[in-house]
């Protein structure tokens, strides 16, 4: 298991790499599309200056998500991460659209480009360029799991795909056929913005604190019900804190449990919560069992709720209790 200093350094790496060979993309496909007339080698140049932007904010706001807690943060930087994922998104849906315009001008207007063998060979230094800086970033992100790393390596993805694009549209002009470019382009526009749009929807769930999902919810019970003093468990709340959940519940043991044992049934819970997947943090609040002082409902260990009356429990006892 990487520290958070490792981290950061393995993060900041991979948004160099990205910074990098974004740059050096525009620099070989601009340079070639205006040598040529090539509307689409200039377009896909344009389009990764916004990718080189992206990439800086990245470099520069994610790699605080590392941060550790201080007076004004007490919870750390976490969502500073979501946040940067967000704008990486909002630029791949912006681009995208831009995309799509400038495929509607082709179609309407026609494009006017003269065939080089240089432009295939730009197209084809893009796609590998931006491919091994995909690989990397997911191959480093495997162990980051970050979603503004996640949000740049879908970036890669999009470059190359209108790139391919691209390439479609020159070969397009070799063989006679010049409305191949923005008919291939206006495919790939709309891939790129469904994909811009689904990056944005994700992290602002992270920013908003969304509940989590049922299959998340009944993990976490499971994992409470496997503890041999559980007798029941209630109000259990799940939410996005960031990327990660938060997880708040009570958990019903034996009243007559002594006050030392029931610290370490605490402390055993809150690890074993901390240790299923997606989850950050967990509070833990014990309760005597029988009382009855939950409010209307049980979690039940496949994450249903099973409504009660006055505090007993229904036909389903069993599941709850141990």
């Amino acid at each position: 298991m990487i520290d958070a200093e490792d981290e950061r350094r393995g993060f900041t790496r991979v948004s160099w790499v990205n910074v990098l060979g974004n740059a050096v993309k525009i620099v070989v496909e601009g340079a070639v599309g205006l040598a040529f007339g090539s509307v689409a080698l200039v377009a896909d140049a344009a389009h990764s200056v916004a990718d080189l932007v992206a990439s800086v904010v990245v470099l520069i706001w994610g790699r605080s998500a590392y941060d550790e807690p201080d007076e004004t943060h007490p919870h750390g930087h976490d969502r500073i991460e979501p946040l940067t994922a967000l704008f990486v998104g909002a630029i791949i849906a912006l681009l995208g659209l831009n995309l799509l315009y400038e495929s509607a001008q082709g179609l309407l207007y026609g494009v006017d480009v003269v065939f080089n063998p240089l432009l295939l060979a730009a197209l084809a230094f893009a796609i590998v360029d931006m491919y091994l800086v995909y690989w990397y970033t997911t191959r480093v992100n495997e162990d980051l799991d970050s979603t503004a790393l996640r949000a740049l390596a879908t970036d890669c993805l999009n470059d190359i795909y209108t790139s391919l694009a691209a390439v479609v549209g020159v070969l397009g002009v070799l063989f006679g056929f010049p409305l191949l470019d923005p008919i291939a382009g206006a495919l790939v526009s709309a891939l790129v913005v469904y994909q811009g749009v689904e990056i944005s929807r994700e992290n602002v769930d992270y920013l908003i604190g969304a509940a989590a999902t049922p299959d998340q919810r009944s993990a976490i019970t499971r994992t409470l019900h496997d503890h041999p003093d559980v007798r029941g468990v209630h109000d259990l709340t799940v939410f996005y804190d960031g990327p990660v959940l938060e997880v708040e519940v009570h958990v019903e043991v034996d009243g007559d449990m002594p006050f030392r044992r029931a610290h370490d049934v605490e402390s055993e819970l809150v690890d074993r919560l901390r240790g299923v997947e997606d989850v950050g943090d967990a509070h833990v609040h014990l309760d005597p069992s029988g009382i009855g002082e939950w409010k209307d409902c049980v979690e039940k260990i496949d994450g249903e709720r099973e409504t009660t009356v006055d505090g007993l429990q229904g036909p389903n006892e069993d599941l709850e209790g141990r």
